[in-house]
């Protein structure tokens, strides 16, 4: 299992920031706004998640998984609070988070079902934040020009969050969860995970007058589709969770470890599993 450190961050956010505050590009910010806003809810159902799934193993096989569930805990519950800061600031900006307000209805369904499918669930957004935190902390240039404080904050999340992204997986098939069942919530999660996307970032532009400029159509295509772009650094990790033989440390290439040796300095350790 892995040693999971719960850090607090050593930065503010009552101070307000700009709205184009990923180094002036719009669609950027739009972009990273868009999934800060899924974070809270999303933050708590996974720790649901993981609580209810550890709660039910076997007392024998509890021990294995205690340290680094609570790890898993503080680091999710300290990105929700550091979140619900960040999404506070783009409230006041006037946006408007209607991805909460879906996600908030569509768990309500989720209520009295076999908690493998939560952790099934779970394990799939583990695995697409891995992938993002990936992409983040290989292309330091997304956050050029950017407010320091602002870069360190999606840097150190991005790192948390390929620390602990077998967490819920592990769980998942300690409990027997099958292959299965995990392929099928695979693909329906990237279905709406990759509509929320698209419907909040839109909703982002819209409200800030930059959905019809050229500059965020250049953009999009550039970090999304161009040589170093989202979608080609998801390609093949996204159709290795299909394999049978997948685990998420399949997936892990050093750059979170490195970024939270090298930048040790913006945040102080809360406690170690």
């Amino acid at each position: 299992m892995s040693e999971l450190v719960v850090r607090r961050l050593l930065i503010e956010l009552e101070t307000p920031f700009a709205r184009r505050w990923c180094g002036g590009d719009a669609f950027l910010s739009a972009l990273f706004n868009a999934l800060s806003m899924s974070f809270p809810v999303g933050e708590q159902f996974f720790i649901d998640a993981v609580k209810d799934g550890f709660s039910i193993l076997p007392p024998d096989r509890q021990e294995k998984y205690r340290d680094e569930v609570r790890g898993f805990v503080g680091q999710e519950a300290t990105h929700r609070r550091i979140h619900s800061l960040f999404n506070a600031q783009l409230a006041r900006q006037g946006l408007v988070n209607a991805w909460e307000l879906r996600a908030a209805e569509r768990l309500k369904l989720m209520q009295g079902i076999d908690p493998r499918h939560a952790l099934a669930i779970t394990a799939t957004n583990e695995h697409f934040t891995a992938i993002l935190a990936e992409w983040i902390l290989g292309t330091p240039e997304l956050f050029a020009d950017t407010e320091a404080r602002l870069a360190t904050l999606w840097q150190w999340h991005s790192a948390e969050e390929s620390e602990h992204r077998s967490t819920a997986f592990d769980l998942y098939q300690a409990l027997g969860g099958s292959h299965a069942w995990r392929i099928t919530w695979f693909r329906r999660v990237t279905l709406i995970f990759l509509g929320d996307t698209l419907r909040q970032t839109v909703d982002n532009l819209r409200h800030e007058g930059e959905l019809w400029r050229w500059r965020s159509w250049a953009s999009a295509a550039r970090w999304l589709l161009g040589r170093r772009g989202l979608a080609r650094a998801a390609l093949q990790p996204w159709f290795a969770y299909l394999r049978r033989d997948f685990h998420p440390r399949q997936q892990e290439s050093g750059l979170s470890r490195r970024w939270l040796s090298e930048h040790a300095g913006a945040y102080s350790v809360v406690s170690s599993a």
